[in-house]
């Protein structure tokens, strides 16, 4: 069995990227979202996802590139070593902040991936127990699997398996791969399309960002504008729902992993 979950994040970034992940979702394969609590669109995302409600929501967790937090990842890294960034208590204020706007979140990840960093690891695992988000982010895209060469594969390899039994340890939840990484930024339909024919079998979670580059993503601090535009148009192609069909491919939300009366078994 082949699941997939195609997640955007950054929603609540600007409302021009807010519109295109809704876009995703109605026109094309998108099935969940994570919403920034720091984002300057954080209003009218909650709109949205209140108008969406197919629209499976998470929490996009932030520690940099915000108002009061690092600049940058070395800049984060010291912080923590120096003890002077209280993880948790800030990462607590963006999960209450989504639920006390009415929402239901079932999935956490962080911008930037800050969560490889075991103290934030640690943070959002905890957070993800007490209030009951049961689905992390695990990103660790799927072509590094067992059998790979190399010391960054080794490296990655063990990463992975620190990172799940960190998970592990709250009871927390994840996709058996994940993918989409690599990709950010420079991907039409056809490489959407190579990886759908490649996913193995288990649940797979395909990160995203799409968007429309509007004024206000274009005055945004972002890497990412022109390039949500082109996800959104891959996100969108009919030849990209044809290629789903025929890989056998199934698409999911968290919300329906976490509602089946079954269960998906986690691979170990």
């Amino acid at each position: 069995m082949k699941l997939l979950v195609v997640n955007a994040d950054d929603f609540g970034f600007t409302r021009d990227v807010n519109a295109g992940i809704v876009e995703a979702h109605r026109h094309g394969i998108l099935t969940a979202t994570t919403l920034m609590a720091t984002g300057d669109a954080f209003d009218d995302a909650v709109r949205l996802a209140r108008e969406t409600p197919s629209l499976d929501i998470g929490c996009h967790l932030v520690l940099v590139q915000a108002p009061g937090l690092p600049s940058t990842i070395p800049q984060l890294i010291q912080a923590v070593a120096l003890g002077r960034i209280r993880i948790y208590d800030e990462l607590v204020k963006q999960v209450r902040r989504i639920v006390d706007a009415g929402l239901n979140p079932t999935h956490l990840d962080t911008h930037k991936h800050t969560h490889l960093l075991p103290p934030v690891l640690e943070a959002v695992a905890r957070i993800s127990e007490e209030f009951r988000i049961p689905w992390v982010r695990r990103p660790f895209d799927f072509p590094l699997q067992p059998g790979g060469v190399g010391w960054k594969n080794k490296l990655m390899r063990l990463m992975s398996g620190r990172f799940r039994s960190a998970l592990g340890r709250h009871h927390c939840r994840s996709t058996d791969w994940f993918a989409g990484f690599k990709l950010t930024g420079s991907y039409g339909s056809e490489d959407l399309i190579d990886v759908i024919r490649a996913l193995p079998e288990g649940v797979t979670e395909f990160m995203c960002h799409p968007g429309r580059c509007g004024d206000d993503l274009r005055s945004a601090r972002t890497r990412l504008k022109e390039s949500r535009e082109e996800e959104l148009r891959a996100l969108t192609a009919p030849e990209v729902r044809v290629a789903l069909a025929e890989a056998g491919v199934r698409l999911v939300s968290y919300r329906e992993l976490t509602e089946s009366e079954s269960g998906i078994p986690q691979r170990t």
